[in-house]
């Protein structure tokens, strides 16, 4: 026969279980103004086309064989991941770290740093999906790429959602004035997003510019979503995979073992 110590003992949560629990608050509070904050990733990107692809689409015709606003467009699909990424685990991290104390509650359920920091990660993964299923949502419905080519998109943008908030875990880690993230998007975010192949190739960079872009995350997984969207087969979309797996899991460990101690003191 069980003791009462026993039968009241309530079973430890799985890995699971813990990492769901850090996702689903992070769903609730995202979801309590889900149209402020589901409706501009609609928007944006038809913004972004509009502007961009129709008018300078008018001069360029075509970049690398196909039309411009296809080659814009494939790109666009994944950029917007990585903005909603770098936000969430900066600015997001920082503020629920420093200012709102979310983290010191929640490490007082049975969670422990690295449960919270995949969470995390997984969260803005998921952000990253949904951000690349709106914009994919705008370029089907204007005919610019068919669902039946683009619908394996939304996975890379959850590859690049985790990947960015791997990587802003690691920055905000050094971080210890909010304002200091400024040189962190105005410094790399946002230079990034000219120079990683999203408006026009790679090749059109000068010699020297070109292994600097190659280092940057995103032109690996605009490499990628442009492959699927024009149907292109390349050895290098393999050696992209891997590059993007590699950078996910290496600064995700730097940032938790950083982090962690953080937290704990």
């Amino acid at each position: 026969m069980k003791s009462s110590s026993s039968r009241g003992r309530h079973p430890q949560p799985t890995f699971l279980m813990r990492i769901g629990a850090v996702f689903f608050r992070h769903f609730r509070v995202y979801s309590r103004n889900l149209l402020s904050n589901g409706l501009p990733p609609f928007l944006e990107p038809l913004i972004m086309l509009v502007g961009i692809g129709l008018g300078l689409g008018a001069y360029i015709t075509k970049m690398n064989g196909v039309p411009y606003i296809k080659f814009l467009a494939s790109g666009l699909l994944v950029s917007t991941a990585m903005f909603t990424a770098a936000f969430e685990c900066s600015f997001g991290t920082f503020i629920r770290l420093e200012f709102d104390k979310v983290y010191d509650g929640m490490l007082t359920a049975p969670i422990t740093v690295n449960n919270l920091l995949v969470g995390e990660m997984l969260w803005a993964g998921a952000k990253g999906f949904f951000f690349t299923f709106a914009v994919m949502v705008i370029v089907v419905l204007a005919g610019i790429l068919p669902i039946g080519v683009v619908y394996p998109v939304p996975v890379i943008g959850f590859l690049t959602g985790v990947m960015f908030a791997a990587f802003s875990l690691f920055i905000t880690s050094f971080v210890q004035t909010i304002n200091h993230f400024n040189f962190y998007f105005s410094g790399f975010i946002s230079p990034m997003f000219f120079f990683s192949g999203v408006f026009f190739p790679l090749t059109n960079l000068p010699g020297w510019v070109r292994p600097i872009a190659e280092a940057l995350p995103l032109t690996h997984v605009v490499r990628l979503s442009r492959g699927i969207c024009l149907s292109e087969a390349d050895p290098q979309l393999l050696f992209d995979l891997v590059y993007v797996l590699l950078f996910t899991l290496g600064f995700g460990a730097i940032a938790i073992r950083r982090l962690k101690r953080r937290l704990i003191d």
